[in-house]
């Protein structure tokens, strides 16, 4: 089953505001990524352990947060994105549990090419308090 876009690539801007997504963060969510990753450190999955370091509680894997962006790509450019979608992100503050995230984006430039278009998107991953967890670009072909 192909990925269907919400974006009209006909009538796409530079400018274009992506649909945005929401996600809470939970416990239960982060372990069952550990499980399925297989990434059992004690910061993501040991309350104890993690309240200890200076992270003072456990976080969610990074990797976790990556999927939630590219969830949000993937709703706006649907298969486009799963065949030639990049990230180029950096990790500014952690998600913890209890967090919402929002994961938001904007096309900043749009090239037309012999082979299609080429799409260049800023992308952001925000907390409740508006702090930034994540920020980079994203850029794919049509």
């Amino acid at each position: 089953m192909e990925a269907e876009s919400s974006l009209d690539f006909s009538t796409l801007i530079e400018g274009t505001e992506l649909l945005e997504l929401k996600k809470e963060i939970i416990q239960e969510s982060i372990n069952l990524y550990a499980e399925a990753s297989k990434d059992f450190n004690p910061i993501h999955i040991n309350e104890e352990f993690a309240k200890s370091t200076p992270l003072g509680g456990t976080i969610a894997h990074g990797m976790l947060i990556l999927a939630y962006v590219s969830q949000m790509l993937t709703a706006n450019f649907g298969q486009d994105w799963l065949n030639s979608g990049k990230l180029n992100v950096r990790f500014k503050t952690p998600a913890r549990p209890g967090d919402t995230v929002t994961i938001s984006g904007k096309v900043r430039t749009i090239e037309t090419n012999e082979i299609g278009m080429s799409i260049k998107c800023d992308v952001i991953c925000q907390n409740q308090a508006g702090e930034t967890i994540i920020s980079g670009d994203a850029s794919l072909n049509n």
